[in-house]
């Protein structure tokens, strides 16, 4: 059975579904990006909010007075400018970032490891930052900095993890089975580490548990540059990849016959994977089901081509985050919960029904 895509070019009317596709999931999401920065939990009006994103993006090109209607002062309307462009439209970037990051990863490591269980956090790489940033937190490092010191250290802890894990694919015993056995060991072996920290330090508890659910909120343009930044270009190389995945899943031995070293380029994509993945990570704290789900629902839209399966992840993933931020503003408006609930909410039912409707020639593309 010949894997999609791989045995020859693509004809222009498989090329261009994949066009029609990708374009209408990035209409999607920019859609969403426009509308989820009107829900907050300061009332402004759809008006005000939607002139002040014209403004802000234009340079105060379009709409020279943004809060025109809004029955504000001037020093009220920075006010205004500052909850919706810097607070809103800051959190709402990092959502799609964060979610076409977890997205695009959760596709790639389910075509390496040929399981459609497989998302980010499969391999202990969530362990390794978790422990990165508990750290911080129970040992009080430079409390000052601390907004600045956790991402660090989460990124560090998930990166050190996976230079385990690509350790063991780069050796002879790296079969798929071997890593993701390795991956589980490591993961319950960091969250050991992470109890016996949090029995030294009790009060920073709340603050871990916390972090393990995920958030959004706190950060600024600079952080979100630096998560874009990575994200981009560690998501793009991925993208790169459809074809060597498609042949991937034909077995290492076929996929060798066609010109793919199946060892080199699993390593190369668990790096660009784990990397990918400890950006967010770093930034967000623990995010579940968002790379595990994504990726199958391109699949059920359009295919088990990975040529398409990646950059769909990637847009799914980012609409998919920032539609369970809107819905914890919608369903608890005036509270701030951590995002990973209401993935959880989400995701848990969707993924099982998923699980028991798929058709296996559609989810996987062979067995």
């Amino acid at each position: 059975m010949a894997a999609p895509g791989a045995s020859s070019p693509a004809s222009s009317k498989a090329h261009g579904r994949r066009t029609w596709v990708l374009g209408l999931l990035l209409g999607l999401l920019g859609l969403g990006v426009l509308i989820s920065p009107l829900l907050g939990t300061v009332a402004i009006s759809p008006e005000t909010v939607l002139r002040i994103l014209f403004h802000q993006a234009s340079g105060g090109a379009l709409f020279s007075d943004p809060c025109a209607g809004a029955s504000v002062p001037a020093s009220g309307c920075a006010g205004l400018i500052e909850i919706v462009w810097d607070a809103r439209l800051s959190e709402v970037m990092l959502a799609v970032v964060v979610g076409a990051g977890l997205g695009i990863s959760g596709g790639t490591l389910q075509g390496v490891f040929r399981n459609p269980l497989a998302d980010p956090f499969l391999l202990g790489i969530s362990s390794g930052g978790t422990l990165g940033a508990a750290v911080v937190v129970v040992f009080q490092i430079d409390v000052a900095q601390q907004n600045l010191l956790l991402p660090l250290f989460a990124f560090i802890g998930a990166i050190a993890t996976s230079v385990v894990i690509l350790a063991a694919a780069r050796s002879r015993f790296g079969s798929v089975e071997t890593l993701l056995l390795t991956g589980v060991a490591l993961s319950s072996f960091l969250s050991s580490i992470l109890s016996l920290l949090l029995l030294y330090n009790p009060t920073g508890s709340l603050q871990v548990d916390f972090w393990l659910l995920g958030n959004l909120g706190s950060l600024d343009w600079t952080q979100d540059g630096i998560a874009f930044g990575v994200v981009l270009v560690a998501g793009t190389l991925l993208a790169t990849h459809g074809r060597e995945l498609n042949l991937l899943q034909l077995g290492p031995d076929v996929a060798q016959s066609l010109g793919v070293d199946s060892r080199k380029i699993r390593v190369r994509l668990l790096l660009l994977a784990s990397v990918t993945t400890a950006a967010a990570v770093a930034f967000t704290g623990i995010i579940g089901f968002v790379g595990l789900v994504s990726p199958h629902v391109v699949r059920r839209v359009a295919g088990s081509d990975y040529r398409l399966v990646l950059p769909g992840a990637a847009l799914v993933g980012g609409g998919f985050l920032l539609a369970a931020r809107d819905l914890s503003l919608v369903a608890f408006p005036g509270t701030l919960l951590p995002i990973g609930i209401f993935t959880s909410f989400a995701g848990a039912p969707f993924f099982a029904y998923l699980l028991y409707r798929r058709r296996q020639s559609s989810t996987m593309g062979g067995t």
